[in-house]
């Protein structure tokens, strides 16, 4: 494990998840490919991704290609790696990239493969059609992937009961960014000692998580509750969930931090009104008085 030349390719806070357990376990990437600087704020100020972040602390070097295809970034990369892993990166990378690690390259998926394939499995679990308070399975996979999405054999998979479904969002990724980092630690001797065989998925189980924009996060409140509340617990990192009311003849956008489901309604517990802070959807109705 420490003489092998690993590149590990994330961007978000779940990569940062999966590179603690690593870390805490001893494996460290030799180099660490992300997104670049993205702008980000109310004065769009260039703010570097997650793992750009972590990878600074932790003194590993980065690349952060703006276009992965070029000639001068595979020449950068180079060709005498052993393994490349992947956790949510952001890009597709192609086939040519995929294949130069002598033994592939790993993805970390946080989710039951072929189960919730696509960019926002998180998300896409809990919005699933899961009865409120159940107990709910999931997990992640260790997938060898290949030119198609989450479409690659699977090396490994790990499931985890978790009662009262649905979390939040920021709740399911730690569970699922250390079961992740923990899985993959432990499967890279034996498949970079040829002990693992990958399987193939059943495509025709396939199901497909959709793309999110800052839209999906707009909520009704005389919606169906538990679809609502579902969403509250699915965007409470990005893009939250908000509704629009009307405040001195204007509209104005109240974002839902956390809600609960009482007499078959949603009700807001602590909302973020366009402009404020976070207060108590109690105080927020006393102010619109």
């Amino acid at each position: 494990m420490k003489n092998l030349r690993v590149a590990f390719w994330g961007t978000s806070r779940f990569s940062v998840i999966v590179l603690d357990e690593m870390k805490s376990r001893g494996v460290l990437p030799e180099l660490i490919v992300t997104l670049p600087a993205k702008p980000k704020g109310r004065k769009l100020e260039l703010t570097p991704s997650d793992v750009s972040i972590w990878a600074n602390a932790n003194n590993i070097p980065t690349l952060e290609p703006s276009e992965i295809k070029s000639s001068e970034f595979s020449s950068t990369l180079g060709t005498d790696w052993d393994l490349f892993i992947v956790a949510s990166y952001g890009k597709i990378i192609p086939r040519a990239l995929l294949d130069a690690p002598k033994h592939g390259t790993l993805n970390v998926h946080p989710s039951l493969l072929p189960k919730l394939r696509g960019a926002s499995p998180l998300q896409g679990a809990i919005l699933e059609e899961v009865p409120v308070g159940s107990t709910h399975e999931t997990g992640v996979s260790i997938m060898l992937i290949d030119e198609e999405v989450d479409h690659g054999p699977i090396v490994a998979q790990e499931k985890i009961m978790i009662p009262n479904w649905p979390p939040k969002d920021s709740g399911l990724e730690e569970i699922l960014g250390k079961l992740g980092g923990k899985l993959l630690v432990e499967v890279i001797p034996n498949w970079m000692g040829g002990k693992i065989t990958p399987t193939a998925q059943n495509h025709s189980e396939a199901t497909y998580t959709k793309k999110i924009t800052k839209e999906s996060g707009r909520i009704d409140l005389s919606d169906n509750a538990e679809r609502t509340y579902r969403k509250v617990r699915a965007f409470d990192v990005w893009p939250r969930t908000y509704f629009i009311t009307e405040r001195n003849g204007r509209e104005m956008r109240v974002v839902v931090t956390d809600a609960k489901i009482e007499d078959g309604k949603l009700i807001p517990l602590r909302v973020i009104p366009e402009g404020k802070r976070e207060m108590s959807y109690e105080e927020f109705l006393r102010g619109q008085k």
